[in-house]
């Protein structure tokens, strides 16, 4: 049986016990029975990967794959991941490229079948590089099955310090947040904008965006907000933001309990 990390309380609480507990609950989970089953077929069998048609036609291959890019809910889309692989994310116009969600041009550059030079499958380094991905990226999913705010926290904590370090332009940092689902969601909640914001225009989101982050935490680019002070800072206040939503939700709902039970149940049956 996997081990499953072990989550006590909920937001601030379950934050604080998993960041103290992490690296001992990873080494135990790294080892267990399907992980490593997995992990060691993807390093002894990637090198004899050399296209894309060639990854997708191993459901093994392609399910630590996809997985080390928290794709793994497209693992029986193979026409659709074996053309976004195969146009790769160096061309403009590829199929990674326009795609709104950036973890396709992630998985397409880090494969690289479009390269004059060969993919990078055959690197002997490449195996351990999308494994510890997909370490990384299945223990946040175990965590996200017991406490979903805590694998979005998780997920925060790695993946905004790899765009903020990207040396991209502010602009496109920001774009790249708002494109990914579990990155805008901790920046919505955090900042306490309303349903519905994603509708806006984009250029009004971006504008939003940097004022409401300088507003309260003092800094306005991504690069920025990478700092792991202000990291913490935002994870803690999404936190807080989903516990009082959450809150105020089953508040509701027991009020309404309340007023349903206290109505005499003639009036009900007549």
């Amino acid at each position: 049986m996997s081990f499953q990390p072990i989550i006590v309380g909920t937001g601030l609480v379950g934050w604080q016990f998993l960041k103290a507990t992490q690296d001992t609950q990873r080494a135990v989970f790294d080892k267990s029975t399907d992980l490593v089953r997995d992990t060691d077929y993807f390093k002894k069998n990637i090198g004899n990967v050399k296209t894309a048609e060639d990854l997708v036609s191993d459901r093994r291959l392609r399910r630590v794959a996809l997985g080390a890019f928290g794709l793994q809910d497209d693992i029986d889309n193979k026409f659709f991941i074996q053309k976004i692989l195969e146009e790769g994310g160096a061309a403009s116009d590829s199929l990674a490229n326009k795609m709104s969600d950036d973890r396709y041009k992630a998985l397409a550059s880090a494969f690289a079948f479009d390269s004059p030079v060969g993919a990078r499958t055959q690197l002997s380094f490449f195996g351990e590089e999308i494994v510890s991905k997909y370490r990384q990226q299945s223990f946040e999913v175990a965590v996200g099955e017991q406490d979903d705010t805590l694998r979005i926290a998780l997920n925060f904590h790695r993946a905004l310090p790899e765009i903020g370090g990207s040396g991209s332009s502010g602009d496109t940092n920001w774009f790249r947040v708002m494109g990914t689902t579990a990155l805008r969601t901790v920046f919505e909640t955090a900042l306490g904008l309303p349903t519905g914001f994603g509708q806006l225009d984009i250029d009004q989101q971006l504008e939003v965006f940097r004022d409401k982050v300088q507003s309260r935490f003092g800094v306005s680019e991504v690069s920025e907000v990478a700092d792991p002070e202000i990291m913490e800072k935002v994870v803690q206040s999404y936190l807080l933001q989903t516990q009082v939503q959450q809150f105020s939700q089953s508040g509701s709902g027991m009020v309404a309990l309340s007023l349903l039970q206290s109505i005499p149940r003639t009036s009900i049956l007549g």
